[in-house]
């Protein structure tokens, strides 16, 4: 069967040459030399990653294409073959970019980084515990079941071919923020979805472009992938198994085709058959041996990340509360064990049933108690902060804001479905314990819906925001006895390690102190760790002997010392997952801030993007540092260097 594999794909190679030379004169008739693709500062991303070199001109294409070409006829095993199949598809794409044939609309196309950042903490801490691709051909209802099955898992799914057309018709929610994402219509395309999993080793796992053997041992080791191929197999779509194979994605196909066993690549088959599309996704979580543990509260709604960017629109919404329309407010408690019935939900207030049933707008007052052994007050606004992903990993339920100035609205979809304003009780007692069961032994909810209740205790919930918000405030580095690490992103970038005070937040603005210390209560072997500060050796660059033992032994003896208030002098390593670059800039004797996102240029000559490459993957780089957002209004923030006062520039939008 591989022998079959390798002929094919050697035909298709043949194909591809011969229209990446039609393309060659194209665009050299069209008098286009010099291309960036959008949004990264690899060139070519898989050739950059895998060889180490920067194509920037349609020369350099030439010139590689050939040398492809040469090295194939001097050798032509299945290694050979499936990397002259992986950068030739590759060259065809870029060719058809440059000649301006594939910049898609409906589709996403080529990925670029800001998307794999934007993700990247999604796919160190689990909450994107896998990639799939889907291609080929089938039915919109089948798909959609499966898509739905894939979104409840939590994978972030890429659509390739005719599924990807399916998908638009269907008129369902589709994008990144829905863990869907249509490619394209081409197979080719499949390779925007390899090379976006070979940058991770670039962007997250620290890995030098042209070291190939340690590339191609990271994506196979550290990103979980697997393709589910619909349909006839036709000779591009073996050529794609193969590229997809060579980097251990296995291929689960609903044709009759032999089981592909190959030893020197992967310990799982990388090619299966499943003819039952309600055992398929299961099928490709097992041989890839992929565990996943999906936590779905007993709700008649579809539940799961992949639905926590879907928005409600007016014309769509049943009822809405809060949002400046109605009075509302949201409020977590910590009380004792003996005061609170378990799992128990109070809704309070007149003839509730038949105002919801009416739909519109109401007041909602939501108050949940919790109570546990380890429970701690600080724990409260961390628990409190949840709310907005419980509700909104409903489909058909919407959430915005916090505190006294929250928004939620339930759809007409949803209503249909059979969601009350009790289940709205049950996604939070059932999330709140699943979440925090290692702090909450017990949750309580009340829902207040009678606007004078919801006032009155709106005033007194605003006691306890404001109570909050001035013990956290002082809160200093200096006041605590032990900071915390976060190596979440190890699983991407092994030589990483973040020092998360309360003072500095995680660079990747998912984590502060407080987050990184209940992370701990939570989960003890986890990926938050207590850092014992030690001997403080030099207050004005923050540096202290324990983090020095601590960051020098979870980073392999990769960084010896970090100073956590300085960018100049040994500063704290980046992972990839950065919400802002911090970067000198000499002749102004400053430094500059841009922020993921801002596509532009910088006064230093280099994009976000550009910049991003040259500090990744837990490398310490005096001058450049990656910092999550709320850090630069710290009274900590470059302290060593001259603190705020030192920013010469940043984006307007920043």
């Amino acid at each position: 069967m591989i022998n079959q594999v390798l002929e094919i794909t050697k035909k298709v190679i043949d194909d591809l040459s011969g229209k990446i030379n039609n393309l060659l004169e194209i665009v050299s008739k069209k008098g286009l030399s010099s291309f960036e693709l959008p949004d990264t500062a690899y060139g070519i991303p898989l050739i950059y990653a895998l060889e180490g070199i920067k194509i920037n001109n349609v020369e350099e294409i030439r010139n590689f294409h050939k040398e492809i070409l040469y090295r194939l006829k001097k050798q032509d095993d299945l290694n050979n073959l499936a990397l002259a199949y992986l950068y030739i598809g590759e060259i065809y794409l870029t060719l058809k970019y440059i000649n301006q044939e594939n910049k898609e609309t409906t589709y996403y196309g080529f990925i670029g980084d800001t998307i794999q950042r934007t993700l990247g903490v999604q796919l160190v801490d689990g909450r994107i515990p896998a990639v799939a691709v889907l291609l080929g051909e089938l039915n919109a209802d089948n798909l959609l079941k499966i898509v739905k099955e894939l979104q409840e898992k939590k994978i972030l799914t890429f659509l390739v071919g005719s599924v990807a057309q399916e998908l638009i018709k269907t008129s369902e929610r589709y994008g990144f923020e829905a863990y869907v994402v249509p490619v394209g219509t081409e197979l080719e395309q499949t390779l925007y979805v390899v090379d976006w999993a070979v940058r991770a080793s670039l962007i997250f796992g620290g890995q030098t472009p042209g070291q190939k053997d340690a590339i191609i041992d990271y994506v196979r080791k550290r990103v979980n992938t697997f393709a589910i191929a619909f349909g006839q197999i036709n000779e591009l779509a073996v050529a794609n198994a193969l590229g997809a194979m060579f980097f251990a994605c296995p291929v689960i196909t609903d044709q009759d085709l032999p089981e592909i066993i190959i030893n020197d690549i992967a310990d799982y088959p990388l090619l299966v058959s499943e003819k039952d599309y309600s055992r398929i996704v299961k099928k490709a979580i097992e041989t890839r041996g992929l565990k996943i543990v999906v936590e779905k509260p007993p709700i008649p709604l579809s539940y799961g990340p992949a639905f926590e960017g879907e928005r409600v629109r007016k014309e769509d919404t049943f009822i809405e509360f809060g949002g400046q329309r109605t009075p509302a407010f949201e409020l977590v408690q910590m009380k004792d064990l003996a005061e609170i019935d378990d799992e128990k939900i109070h809704i309070i207030g007149k003839e509730w049933q038949s105002r919801y049933e009416k739909g519109g707008q109401m007041p909602l007052g939501i108050i949940i108690n919790v109570a546990g052994k380890k429970m701690q007050k600080d724990f409260e606004p961390v628990i409190e902060r949840q709310i907005h992903t419980f509700i909104n990993e409903a489909e058909g339920l919407w959430h915005i804001g916090q505190r006294d100035i929250n928004w939620i609205r339930i759809s007409k979809k949803a209503k249909e479905a059979g969601i009350t304003l009790e289940h709205l009780g049950v996604i939070l007692t059932t999330m709140t314990k699943a979440k925090f069961r290692s702090i909450v032994d017990k949750v309580e909810v009340y829902l207040y819906v009678d606007q004078e209740d919801v006032i009155n205790l709106r005033e007194e919930a605003r006691k306890q925001y404001k109570e909050r918000d001035l013990r956290l405030a002082k809160l200093t580095d200096e006041d605590v006895d032990r900071f915390y690490s976060c190596l979440l992103c190890q699983s991407f970038a092994p030589k990483h390690v973040c020092v998360i005070t309360p003072e500095r937040p995680g660079l990747c603005g998912a984590f502060t102190w407080l987050d990184a210390k209940a992370a701990y209560e939570i989960e003890p072997t986890g990926g938050n760790q207590p850092v014992e500060k030690g001997n403080l050796l030099d207050p004005v660059y923050g540096r202290y002997s324990g983090i020095d033992e601590y960051v020098k032994k979870y980073s392999g003896g990769e960084t010896e010392t970090i100073n956590l208030y300085s960018i100049m002098e040994n500063p704290m390593t980046s992972c990839g997952c950065f919400e802002c670059i911090v970067a000198v800039v000499p002749e102004a004797n400053g430094v500059l801030i841009v922020n993921r996102g801002y596509s532009g240029m910088t006064p230093i000559g280099m994009k976000f993007s550009t910049l991003a490459g040259m500090i990744g993957g837990g490398v310490q780089t005096p001058g450049f540092m990656g910092v999550g957002l709320n850090y630069i209004t710290s009274r900590k923030f470059l302290k060593g260097d001259g603190g705020i006062r030192r920013i010469v520039w940043m984006p307007k939008e920043l």
